[in-house]
């Protein structure tokens, strides 16, 4: 529980870093900004086909008196939509920090040059740092169908799909935001994704209490384009809690 109020803080503290540096955070909304245009509309579509959507999904349905059909298929919509959102903020995550590498590279840099703690290695061309985020992001992207899937499916069966299963929800795109975020740090020092993982992995609270905060503000319409740089210096300050705890040398 200690790790998840910190990892929140830490969240806390990136606000307050980009309020004291605007010019930061102009840096950080410009790739947010562009990647939240691409996914608005995918979202937009989304909503004005829900009713649809639900009604194939639910086939059985068509022959049950208006009320019941009416709360079920409400039910599948509100799932439907939870899981996509769930997927499209973990895909915007994963698009920002790509299309953005240059520009996160360059806030990460700045950050963790005040805090001290800059890496020795030398600093990671735009190319590379484009090509391992669009590399990584698809794969925690197709990892996290794996959890989002079955969550959505579950978000089916009445009342449980409408408390438990949002909650699971949220923790697990915590979660895979949490990887995301902490990236560049991580490729600043020539580390994996795998590396990436298994470190996070030993202070997952941590991770998810950055997480969570990102999440459930990203669901807010257009809040996400100021929410993810601050997310991103909050992601820097969560690599740096944990990377102390490791010395293991880097691996290509």
């Amino acid at each position: 529980m200690r790790d998840f109020v910190t990892g929140i803080r830490l969240f806390g503290r990136g606000a307050g870093l980009l309020v004291r540096s605007p010019r930061l955070l102009l840096i950080g909304v410009a790739p947010a900004l562009l990647t939240a245009l691409l996914l608005l509309g995918g979202m937009i579509a989304l909503v004005y086909w829900i009713d649809e959507l639900a009604a194939l999904a639910t086939p059985f349905a068509d022959g049950w008196s208006p009320g019941w059909r009416t709360t079920v298929r409400g039910a599948v919509g509100v799932a439907l939509f939870g899981g996509v959102l769930a997927i499209a903020l973990i895909s915007f995550t994963a698009l920002t920090v790509a299309i953005g590498g240059p520009f996160y590279e360059h806030i990460a840099e700045k950050v963790e040059d005040d805090l001290g703690a800059a890496p020795s290695e030398a600093q990671l061309p735009w190319w590379r740092l484009l090509g391992w985020g669009l590399r990584d992001g698809l794969l925690l992207v197709l990892r996290s169908l794996m959890f989002t899937i079955p969550l959505l499916l579950a978000g089916f069966i009445p009342v449980l799909g409408q408390t438990v299963v949002p909650v699971l929800l949220v923790l697990v795109t915590a979660w895979f935001l949490a990887l995301e975020l902490v990236a560049v740090s991580f490729y600043r020092r020539g580390r994996n994704l795998k590396q990436r993982r298994e470190l996070l992995s030993t202070r997952r609270a941590l991770a998810v209490g950055l997480g969570t905060p990102t999440t459930l503000l990203s669901a807010i319409p257009f809040a996400a384009i100021i929410v993810m740089p601050v997310a991103f210096v909050g992601g820097v300050l969560v690599a740096q809690e944990t990377l102390r705890t490791t010395t293991r040398p880097a691996r290509d």
